[in-house]
């Protein structure tokens, strides 16, 4: 067997390696993960009217996000649902948002469930209203100062 015979069916084998993991890396590989807490159905049905704020953080742990509104006060816990494709883009399957509102005696008054479609989406203004000495960059700031 020469050498070169020997050498054409290396390349061919190399050939197929490449072409076998370059199709590996367009397969549809999908990572799911939760971000935020894990609401458990059976820690849901714990929770009741009438329970301590105690007893709901004993059960669902400490809150993500408090909220306080007169004598009323409300635990927000929010579980993400992130989909990663092998290319790393990421999207959102889904968004639970568990709200325990509370009376002013600190006991469970309510509690609902929201999703991603009970949300609304808001553009975020990006303008500033320019200020005196804040727009100014390091070089503009030194030159003032000569004055």
């Amino acid at each position: 067997m020469s050498a070169s015979e020997i050498f054409g069916k290396f390349s061919k084998i190399i050939i197929i390696i490449i072409i076998t993991v370059s199709l590996y890396g367009c397969s549809s590989f999908v990572n799911t993960r939760t971000q935020g807490y894990s609401i458990p159905p059976s820690a849901l049905e714990q929770i009741r009217e009438g329970q301590s704020e105690d007893l709901v953080i004993a059960v669902l742990g400490s809150p993500q996000t408090k909220s306080s509104f007169a004598n009323e006060n409300a635990f927000y816990y929010v579980e993400t649902r992130i989909e990663e494709t092998a290319f790393g883009l990421k999207t959102i399957k889904s968004r639970t948002v568990l709200a325990i509102y509370f009376d002013k005696n600190r006991r469970v008054k309510d509690k609902a469930i929201y999703g991603l479609e009970d949300g609304k989406l808001i553009t975020i203004e990006t303008r500033r209203t320019p200020s005196f000495g804040e727009d100014r960059t390091f070089i503009e700031s030194l030159l003032a100062s000569i004055n």
